[in-house]
């Protein structure tokens, strides 16, 4: 994500990492193909995800095998869900969404979502800049 931010790609407003699978509120930049970058994004993580489970947990990466024509492995699906927010409304919700995940009745994995480190909770509600890639919502402006 920081690469997607440096690299002027992308505006990431809010994320949460989740055991199987992540929330991601992001502008793409002006001159940037939201094709492209998501592609991008999904081929990489992918790369590094295998690499670290060759390396550090080679058993668990068969349970990603999937033989196709191209490609040995699969780790993201194929059709990711993308919603468009139109709206402040619409993004205000999607980030209190993605930020309450983690506590969740399903998921339970923290008492608090601040104490969640895989999210950007703790940028919103406690002015955190251990994501520092992040840009607040309501500061944006438009690229």
């Amino acid at each position: 994500m920081k690469f997607l931010v440096e690299d002027e790609r992308v505006r990431i407003f809010a994320f949460v990492i989740m055991p199987n699978h992540m929330h991601l509120v992001w502008r793409v930049r002006n001159g940037k193909i939201y094709e492209d970058v998501q592609r991008d994004f999904l081929k990489y993580t992918a790369q590094q995800i295998k690499l670290d489970l060759e390396s550090n947990h080679p058993d668990n990466l068969r349970e990603f095998y999937v033989g196709a024509k191209d490609r040995k492995y699969q780790f993201w699906e194929r059709n990711p869900l993308s919603v468009e927010l139109y709206s402040q409304k619409v993004i205000e919700q999607k980030i209190n969404y993605i930020h309450f995940n983690p506590i969740s009745e399903k998921w339970k994995l923290c008492k608090y979502i601040t104490d969640y480190k895989y999210s950007s909770a703790s940028f919103y509600w406690m002015e955190s800049e251990e994501w520092d890639f992040l840009t607040h919502y309501a500061a944006a402006v438009d690229d």
